[in-house]
């Protein structure tokens, strides 16, 4: 994998960082260490300016190249996820219950990689923005970033980002005009009936059986609903009800996820999960509560900036190793909020795990090391690339 020398000269350096931040994970908006090792480093690699406490602990560092130019933004995120890691990596994590199961340690080290390159080479022109986000994972620190005035306080014309893609090989980069990821809603439905003996059904008004019934029906909204050409997800993943086999409960709770592209398809979903719940529970004699979080909104990567980024791609892993998405996956980011506000793009970094390894996510997740000059050597090329020195400039 062809990657630029001088960050290959720090491969080792990023790795141990890496696994630093995996033995110490921290949640959404809990990452006061690592933003602390983040901003450390970046003064120590002499980036002109360090800002913390955006969001919480969101780190900014701007770094101004040799001459006047634009400016663009580059973007990872820090958090980790609430998961009981059993890796049995040396490098596992040192918290119970939480760990760094998406990779985002291998985002904030690439990152850091890059930002140490160029603030040594300053091999363009303009300022280039390393944003360094808290709580992607369900916690929208993109939307609370841009809320306290990210773009205002460090103009850009582009904004981008990538994620590790463990199903691709190692190396390869994979991008996408248009959505790429999806937009997120949260469900909740909480179903009140009358508890009784679970031998003496009639004496009550069984939640589970209506429960039962909703979660059939809500698979008919994609499927009788949503234009078959159009993506639509709704997903029930959680049922909560009862303390006993022989008791009817007053009450069982659904817990779900919904995932869509098009708005008009988000409305249809959040529109028929509230029929759909309601009617049943009240055609059952019973009540139902439903709650339709809007988490994120759908992650559009704009063309000319998903151009850029992809020429950057293959001047680092090669034409062959650059290839574009075939379609947009269901999964969310917030990284939607920034792209909202600014163009840019999102790129996948293939991190070559076998389809028997686990995925993200998964207690067994780890970041693979290997591409940690890819990534960083990706971010470094865009900069050079977008923010080009006259030939006056070079000296």
């Amino acid at each position: 994998m062809p990657v630029l020398n001088r960050i290959a000269d720090f491969h080792e350096e990023m790795t141990a960082w890496r696994q630093d931040f995996h033995r110490h994970p921290e949640l959404a908006f809990e990452e006061a260490r690592t933003s602390g090792i983040v901003a450390e480093k970046l003064r120590a690699f002499g980036v002109d300016e360090v800002v913390t406490g955006i969001a919480g602990t969101g780190v900014v560092g701007v770094i101004r190249g040799r001459g006047e130019g634009g400016a663009i933004g580059l973007r990872a995120d820090m958090d980790a996820l609430p998961i009981l890691e059993e890796s049995g990596a040396p490098h596992a994590s040192t918290v119970p219950g939480k760990m760094h199961a998406c990779g985002h340690d291998g985002h904030t080290s690439m990152l850091l990689g890059a930002a140490r390159y160029l603030a040594e080479t300053r091999n363009f022109a303009g300022t280039v923005h390393v944003i360094f986000q808290p709580a992607e994972e369900m916690g929208g620190g993109a939307e609370k970033m841009v809320q306290e005035g990210l773009f205002e306080r460090f103009p850009m014309r582009h904004v981008f980002a990538l994620h590790n893609w463990p199903n691709l090989p190692a190396g390869e980069m994979h991008w996408r005009a248009g959505p790429v990821m999806a937009a997120v809603a949260d469900i909740e439905i909480t179903i009140t009936g009358h508890g009784a003996h679970g031998a003496m059904p009639h004496m009550g008004n069984d939640p589970v059986v209506i429960a039962a019934q909703i979660v059939t029906a809500l698979q008919s909204i994609v499927a009788r609903n949503v234009e078959p050409v159009e993506a639509g997800v709704v997903t029930i993943g959680r049922i909560e009800g009862g303390n006993a086999f022989n008791v009817i409960p007053e009450t069982v709770h659904l817990r779900g996820t919904a995932r869509w592209f098009r708005p008009e398809v988000g409305d249809v979903l959040e529109r028929k999960v509230t029929e759909i719940a309601s009617g049943i529970a009240i055609a059952f004699g019973a009540r139902a509560e439903v709650r339709f979080t809007r988490m994120y909104p759908a992650t559009v990567n704009e063309a000319e900036a998903t151009d850029l980024a992809a020429r950057a791609a293959a001047a680092v892993v090669g034409e062959a190793r650059t290839h574009e998405m075939p379609k947009p996956t269901m999964g969310g980011e917030d990284f939607a909020f920034m792209l909202n506000r600014t163009p840019g793009s999102y790129l996948m970094l293939g991190s070559g795990r076998t389809a028997s390894d686990p995925g993200l996510h998964h207690p067994r997740y780890d970041f693979n090391d290997a591409v940690l000059p890819v990534g960083a050597s990706f971010f470094a090329t865009l900069a050079e690339q977008l923010l080009p020195r006259d030939d006056s400039d070079r000296g």
